[in-house]
């Protein structure tokens, strides 16, 4: 919605106005104003089209989840690294459905620019050793699946890593 300089600026200004709030004797309206101040803070780092575009796929509206995404402009400027990838990790997880090529690319620039959370690292790394497998690199898909073993650490995706394994024997 707003650009990550705009969130920092208004943070600014309304902890600012918390305090003027304070030297007027006005407590209830600086604490006010200060939770409210940590709204932006919370936006900053987790951007709230993003938040939005999970909150559609896990629905499993990819359709929704595309409108959201598509609202954000020039993501390299608008976003912190983090939030980068997963942008890239979102897109890559609704073209893995329809154009590989495309989704190797997100999944790829998401894994450069890093995840957050090691299980959607995995996922990532697990589809992109599924796209590496879909185009006969065993090598890369065998060292891709081992990373995305590492990574998960709850053994969520055991059954669908010994499945890309069984495939792998065939080829």
């Amino acid at each position: 919605m707003f650009n990550k300089n705009i969130k920092i600026v208004l943070t600014v200004l309304i902890f600012a106005t918390a305090i003027w709030q304070f030297t007027e004797g006005n407590i209830g309206n600086g604490i006010f104003l200060i939770l409210l101040s940590v709204i932006p803070i919370f936006l900053y780092y987790k951007n709230e089209y993003i938040l939005l575009a999970f909150l559609k796929l896990r629905k499993q509206d990819f359709a929704g989840a595309k409108v959201w995404l598509d609202k954000i402009k020039k993501p390299e400027t608008a976003l912190v690294r983090k939030q980068q990838g997963y942008y890239n990790y979102l897109n890559g997880l609704m073209l893995s459905q329809t154009n590989l090529i495309q989704a190797e690319k997100y999944f790829k620039k998401a894994v450069e620019l890093g995840l957050n959370m090691d299980m959607d690292l995995a996922v990532a790394k697990l589809n992109l050793a599924g796209i590496a497998l879909s185009r006969r690199r065993k090598l890369e898909a065998t060292n891709l699946l081992n990373e995305a073993k590492k990574l998960d650490k709850h053994n969520m995706l055991k059954d669908q890593i010994a499945m890309m394994k069984e495939q792998m024997k065939k080829i």
